[in-house]
């Protein structure tokens, strides 16, 4: 039996505006109820808290973070992710996927189709000629089943993909678990099978923002990839297939770079995404939880690592925030107000065989592990 590894990741907080100092927790899951959407459909919200005081709020709607509270280096407590209030902004058709599980497939396939075990599946063209994230109404966009885990302050979310729905083919079984550790590390563990050949490629699409959500563009924060290479884009943002060095390139984050320091370069990747928005190749040294990146906010002295066993990683800068978009708070999202840095297997990979394998068959199991941690210095 094959086992497909995904990612895990490990995350630090950021500080909102104004700041708020940090209370005695009580440790543990509260469920609540959230909102019933227009559609009919209750939704629960699941509020993670650890020792710290660290909280992390999650809906059974698309397993969205909804908000992520960390302190700063004088324990001062903030929401680091971007998002709304109001859960039914979240399945609008021009929600951003702020916060939300992607699937089945994260990321872009192309011309919005692929060949398996030489049938043609067509699927949703919902990015221009271009599949992404899943399609117009993906994983994102779903209520899912939520449940508290024993022994750790934890909540798992699981639903059935049916045979079919937006394209693709078999009954996908998914589990995906969010554990908030006393170390500050939020762990996501993914988990899937299938009665069908069928792609898969998970992830978390929350958008940070270190010094707070709403406070400001994300351009001073200081970024740090575990990558020598990157793949190519096209003009619709597909790869070429190519795997090319970061050497000498906009791309090169091997040390801590400010992420607004070349993101108005005239390289031609950079045109294309209008900022980042490529996947890098991890540089991995085995097959267990690997370092992706490394995050500081300067300001607030917020940190955040990202641990995974994915073999990439999807650094997006919010380059199509414009801002139209009023979230949590009334604050409003202007360009580059936030970050993302999704773990995941390569994009358009069901019609790249360079590519590791995204297909998943009856009798295999995909497991997927992220870690974020966050911290302060």
């Amino acid at each position: 039996m094959r086992i497909l590894i995904a990612a895990a990741v490990s995350v630090s907080m950021a500080f909102t505006s104004p700041p708020q100092t940090k209370t005695a927790a009580r440790k543990g899951v509260t469920r609540t109820s959230s909102a019933t959407l227009k559609n009919g459909k209750p939704v629960e919200v699941f509020t993670l808290t650890n020792a710290a005081g660290v909280e992390v709020k999650a809906l059974t709607l698309g397993g969205i973070i909804t908000s992520w509270r960390v302190p700063d280096r004088r324990g001062q407590m903030a929401d680091i992710v971007l998002g709304y209030d109001d859960p039914e902004a979240y399945v609008k058709n021009n929600s951003p996927f702020f916060g939300t599980i992607v699937g089945r497939y994260a990321n872009r396939i192309a011309k919005a189709q692929f060949s398996l075990d030489g049938r043609t599946y067509p699927l949703a063209a919902n990015d221009g000629a271009n599949h992404l994230h899943g399609g117009r109404e993906g994983f994102d966009k779903v209520v899912w089943r939520g449940e508290t885990l024993r022994g750790r302050v934890g909540v798992a979310f699981s639903r059935t993909s049916v045979d079919g729905e937006e394209g693709y083919p078999g009954n996908l079984k998914v589990r995906v678990t969010y554990t908030l550790t006393d170390k500050n590390e939020l762990i996501l563990e993914y988990e899937a099978s299938t009665d069908k050949p069928t792609p898969v490629n998970l992830t978390q699409h929350s958008y940070f923002n270190l010094a707070g959500h709403g406070v400001g563009d994300i351009l001073g924060h200081e970024l740090r990839i575990n990558a020598d290479r990157y793949t190519p884009v096209d003009a619709t943002l597909i790869p070429t297939g190519e795997l090319a060095s970061v050497e000498k390139t906009p791309f090169d984050f091997r040390q801590p770079t400010a992420i607004g320091a070349r993101i108005n370069s005239d390289h031609p990747q950079i045109q294309f995404g209008r900022g980042y928005d490529h996947n890098w190749v991890l540089a991995r040294t085995g097959a267990g939880l690997s370092l992706a990146a490394e995050v500081y906010e300067p300001a607030s002295g917020r940190t955040l690592q990202v641990r995974t066993t994915e073999p990439g990683l999807q650094f997006y800068t919010g380059n199509f925030l414009d801002g139209t978009i009023t979230g949590k708070d009334g604050r409003v999202y202007r360009h580059r107000y936030g970050f993302c840095l999704e773990t995941q297997h390569f994009p358009d990979s069901p019609n790249r065989l360079t590519f590791p394998s995204t297909t998943l068959r009856p009798g295999q199991t995909y497991r997927s592990r992220t870690v974020f941690t966050t911290g302060a210095r």
